[in-house]
């Protein structure tokens, strides 16, 4: 279970694109922030991702990842060409393969290899075509296949995957997406041949009968969603909030209960969560990674490239959970705030009016930088940045002690 939304330019308060997306895997599955730089390499070299490799372009862009600890790809990130990208699992009538690339490692490549959002796409559906997608998504072998959402400073897409077939739908104004396959009709883009199988394999009768949504789902959908679903929920807090959406509405949808949104139950959780600010005339974005689980008992804190000496761990899978981990300890510490969300509870609201009072003030900081960001270098604004970024975490530590 995930959500990820994408505001566009014309939907939004300052005419800046703003992405956000909750990370729903296992309750104990640590998600970390994890920073790869820039690199070149060797012809013939080969990248090892998740269950398969493959070969290796001459050179990777920077990226900040928020990425299962265990696996080579990622949930969501960014790149250095302010490019990013969020993943959901859908379930399709298309066979589960067990060896293929990872929905999140196509994610990933994505982000190592476009440098906007529409360069990432035919990446990503390129390398789909060539080696599929397969192997297990979870330390508990779940599989799936995935659907995306990708954004640059000007515009965005919805990507979503059957199988080694895809379609794609660029976004106008506003989107959401939450686990269900979610593209009507033909889509703006779609794989050669998509309409030709779904007719052979029985899926629907004819190129009229043809829509992507209702032809390849796993089970039947409604047309429109209800409010009370995710789907719904997602799409009418973006809707009715034209040229009203910024980073700390995004940051609140992300916490939203009554549909689950901000996800509790010991089955899963949301155990990751980034806000992008995307802004136009390429001056420098802002993202904002909890690094921890469950949203609404997380403190969002602020990324900008180049991130070497910001709070960042290295991009690779890592062999075991380390319980000295921030993402570890806050998971235990949390415990006593997490069950019944909706519920009015003293002792967790005081929690609540701790942690919001912090992220007020790094909003606050963020704010001010760019107030003044024509007055000051590119260098001052950076380590302004890794300033509010150290404080955020000083004060994250803090607060689960």
């Amino acid at each position: 279970m995930c959500d990820t939304y994408v505001s566009l330019s014309t939907w939004s308060k300052n005419g800046n694109v703003i992405f956000g997306k909750n990370s729903d895997r296992l309750d104990s599955e640590a998600q970390l922030i994890t920073y790869a730089p820039r690199k070149t390499y060797s012809s013939g070299e080969e990248v090892k991702c998740t269950h398969i490799s493959i070969p290796q372009i001459n050179e990777t862009a920077a990226i900040i990842l928020s990425q299962p600890y265990w696996m080579w790809g990622a949930e969501m990130g960014v790149n250095e060409y302010e490019v990013v990208i969020g993943n959901e699992s859908v379930q399709t009538r298309e066979p589960l393969k067990e060896k293929g690339l990872l929905g999140m490692d196509l994610l990933r490549l994505g982000l190592e290899r476009g440098r906007t959002a529409k360069e990432a796409l035919n990446i990503m559906t390129s390398l789909l075509e060539k080696y599929s997608q397969g192997g297990f998504h979870s330390l508990k072998e779940y599989n799936y296949h995935n659907s995306y959402i990708l954004a640059d400073q000007t515009e965005a897409y919805v990507l979503e995957t059957a199988g080694d077939w895809w379609i794609a739908e660029i976004v106008k104004d506003f989107r959401s997406i939450s686990n269900h396959i979610s593209i009507k009709g033909k889509g703006d883009m779609r794989r050669e041949g998509i309409i030709q199988h779904a007719v052979e394999k029985g899926y629907c009768k004819d190129d009229n009968d043809f829509d992507f949504k209702m032809t390849f789902s796993l089970i039947p959908l409604p047309e429109v969603f209800p409010i009370t679903d995710r789907d719904g929920c997602s799409l009418h807090q973006l809707s009715s909030n034209k040229e009203k959406i910024t980073v700390p509405m995004m940051m609140e949808f992300l916490r939203e209960h009554e549909v689950g949104i901000c996800r509790h139950t010991r089955k899963d959780q949301s155990v990751g969560s980034q806000v992008s600010l995307l802004r136009k005339n390429n001056k420098k974005s802002i993202h904002w990674f909890t690094g921890s689980t469950i949203p609404c008992l997380s403190i969002y804190k602020p990324y900008v490239f180049p991130a070497e000496e910001q709070n960042v761990m290295d991009s690779r899978p890592y062999s075991s959970k380390d319980q000295d981990w921030f993402w570890t300890r806050h998971f235990e510490f949390i415990n006593i705030y997490k069950k019944r969300p909706k519920r009015d509870i003293p002792e967790r609201n005081n929690y609540y009016k701790k942690l919001r009072s912090v992220e007020t003030e790094l909003l606050r900081r963020v704010d001010d930088l760019i107030s003044k960001e024509e007055s000051i270098s590119e260098s001052e604004f950076n380590k302004s940045i890794k300033d509010v970024n150290d404080f955020g975490w000083k004060k994250a530590e803090e607060l689960i002690k």
